[in-house]
């Protein structure tokens, strides 16, 4: 057993630092160990220690951000990448997709984006840091369409 937070806690606790503030964070089950069953998902968002996180967990997160543009900017989608990166680095685990909506601190949608599974585990490999930040600021869709 490890005396690491869960994964949640340790992103919330490392963007409220940051200016983002997380007002929701799931851990979902790798798309491959999904059977159907709900007993999978239980597991892994129900306060696991990292240790018990499977790879290619994936993350949906909600955050707010104190931010002057109405909409998603590249800097608060650097900064969760990065975050969630140092955090799969220092243990050793492989994040899966990552959902991310981004909300104003009055509640209203700013606009969402994801990183695909298949990006965090090329990335360095297939795919070097600009593609990868390309197709991840690619993804950014405004609340306003």
């Amino acid at each position: 057993m490890t005396n690491d937070y869960p994964i949640p806690v340790t992103l919330e606790n490392r963007l409220m630092g940051q200016g983002i503030y997380v007002t929701g964070c799931e851990l979902r089950p790798p798309d491959d160990e999904r059977d159907g069953s709900d007993s999978t998902a239980d597991d892994v968002t129900d306060g696991e220690t990292a240790t018990a996180v499977p790879d290619g967990a994936g993350i949906v997160l909600e955050y707010e951000t104190v931010a002057e543009t109405p909409a998603v900017d590249s800097n608060e989608v650097g900064t969760v990448v990065r975050t969630v990166l140092d955090i799969a680095a220092e243990r050793e685990w492989s994040p899966g997709r990552l959902e991310a909506t981004s909300l104003t601190t009055d509640g209203q949608r700013r606009g969402e984006w994801h990183v695909k599974r298949e990006w965090f585990e090329g990335l360095g490999l297939e795919i070097d840091d600009l593609e990868f930040s390309q197709r991840v600021l690619g993804t950014v869709q405004s609340a306003d369409g």
